[in-house]
């Protein structure tokens, strides 16, 4: 009698294994692909001998759904921008929303940060950085989603996006707005994802 529970038991595993191998061999499940495609600055004021930065970045990011079986429902999804690992604008909150099979969304956002007090040592190497031409800041998004297979929509996910953003400067503003700097994107950059 053991050995026939004991069959049945590793019967109903190997049942529940197939099950799943075959549920993930028709889905397919990706995790979305994310994509920084502008990223404007404008504003950028550092005030020497207090650390204080002042910014406003205008960026346009892009989520593409890979999957053609699956949706994914934003419940909550908020972006904002660091330099060497701080936080130098708020938190911004995108627009939630449900992304279809192979759907792309776009949004575009404007990043502020005001009077964001930086360590002296970040404050020196952006000036530095400046100084040298260029600039690397990442944009981070942060959130929650769902995924929705047929009419079954699963739990929540965090979801941690990373985008790196290379700036190089330029002396001169072509709007004539004075001395400040001139800060060019240079490509599309693709994100890193985790779900």
């Amino acid at each position: 009698m053991f050995r026939r529970l004991f069959a049945a038991f590793l019967l109903l595993v190997i049942v529940a294994l197939l099950a799943v191998l075959i549920v993930w061999l028709v889905l397919r499940p990706t995790k979305p692909k994310f994509y920084l495609q502008d990223a404007s600055v404008v504003q950028f004021n550092l005030t020497s001998g207090v650390g204080l930065l002042t910014s406003v970045f205008q960026i346009t990011l892009s989520s593409r759904n890979p999957n053609d079986r699956i949706g994914v429902y934003y419940d909550r999804i908020d972006a904002y921008v660091l330099y060497k690992g701080q936080q130098i604008t708020a938190a911004t909150a995108l627009p939630p929303g449900y992304q279809g099979h192979n759907d792309v969304t776009v949004w575009s956002p404007y990043l502020y940060g005001v009077a964001v007090p930086l360590a002296p040592y970040l404050a020196d190497a952006l000036s530095q950085d400046e100084n040298a031409g260029y600039i690397l800041l990442y944009v981070r998004v942060g959130g929650r989603l769902r995924w929705k297979v047929g009419t079954w929509i699963s739990g929540h996910y965090h979801l941690q996006v990373n985008c790196p953003v290379f700036l190089t400067i330029d002396g001169r503003n072509p709007h004539g707005d004075g001395p400040v700097p001139y800060f060019h994107f240079r490509q599309m950059t693709s994100c890193s994802v985790d779900v």
